[in-house]
C-alpha cells in the first residue's frame, strides 16, 4: 500500500496591497507599488474565500461510516460520499503517514484503537490547518469520553459527537481549533479535577439546554 506523500505548498492567496489602476506616468506607478514587489495582472488574483474545510467524517475500522459531514457539493449523493470514504480508507487505513492526497483533495487523518477520523480539504489548503481541526476534533473527544475513544463509546454519544464537530466547523468554516475553547462551549470545565465530576450524559444534557435556550431567545 502507497503512503500517503507531502508535497511543497504552494501559496493560497496573492497578498498585498490593492493596485492602483489608470492614468499617471511610471513616477506616479512607483510610489504606489513599493520596489521589490512584482505587480499581479488583475486576470491572476485569486478570489477570497472562507470554506476551507470541504468534509470530516469518522469511520469504522471495516471503513463504515459512523459520522459525516460535507460542507460543499463535491459529492452531491450519498452514494458518492461513501464510494470517495472507501477510497480513502483504503489509502490511508494501513499506511503510518498522516497525510494523503486523492482525487485532487489534500486529506489528513488520525487512527484511535478501532476509529479513523478525517479531516478533507482542497488541493491548495494548508496541511498544518487541517491538522489543527483533526487534533481539536480527536483532542476534544478525548476529554468528552474519558480517553477512551473507541466505537462503542462514540456510537453511544453520537449526539455530543455532532455538537463538537459543530463547534469547530460550520459550512466549511473553522470556528475553532483550541480543543479546550470547544470544551468551554460546550459547558464543562478542563481541569482535571472539575473534568471527572462530570459525565458524558451531564454534558450533552447541557449541551442541549444551551442550544434550547438559544433557540427561544
Amino acid at each position: 500500500m502507497q503512503k500517503g506523500e507531502a508535497r511543497p505548498r504552494q501559496p493560497d492567496h496573492l497578498g498585498g496591497a490593492a493596485r492602483g489602476q489608470g492614468g499617471g506616468g511610471g513616477g506616479e506607478r512607483a510610489e504606489r507599488v513599493p520596489a521589490g514587489v512584482m505587480e499581479v495582472p488583475a486576470g491572476l488574483m485569486l478570489e477570497p474565500s472562507l470554506y476551507t474545510i470541504k468534509a470530516i467524517f469518522i469511520l469504522d475500522s471495516f471503513g463504515q461510516r459512523l459520522l459525516a459531514k460535507y460542507y460543499d457539493d463535491m459529492f452531491p449523493s450519498m452514494k458518492e460520499q461513501k464510494c470517495f470514504e472507501k477510497n480513502v480508507f483504503k489509502k490511508t487505513h494501513k499506511t503510518d503517514s498522516e497525510i494523503a492526497f486523492l482525487e485532487g483533495l489534500t486529506i489528513v487523518y488520525k487512527s484511535s484503537i478501532d476509529l479513523f477520523f478525517y479531516v478533507v480539504g482542497s488541493p491548495h489548503e494548508n496541511e498544518l490547518m487541517l491538522m489543527s481541526v483533526l487534533t481539536c476534533l480527536f483532542e476534544t473527544l478525548n476529554h468528552m469520553l474519558r480517553k477512551n475513544v473507541e466505537k462503542r463509546t462514540l456510537v453511544e454519544n453520537m449526539d455530543a459527537v455532532f455538537l463538537v464537530v459543530d463547534e469547530i466547523v460550520d459550512g466549511g468554516v473553522i470556528l475553532e481549533s483550541d480543543p479546550q475553547q470547544v470544551i468551554q462551549k460546550l459547558n464543562f470545565r478542563v481541569d482535571d479535577n472539575s473534568l471527572s465530576e462530570h459525565t458524558v450524559t451531564q454534558v450533552l444534557q447541557s449541551a442541549k439546554e444551551q442550544i434550547k435556550w438559544s433557540l427561544l431567545k
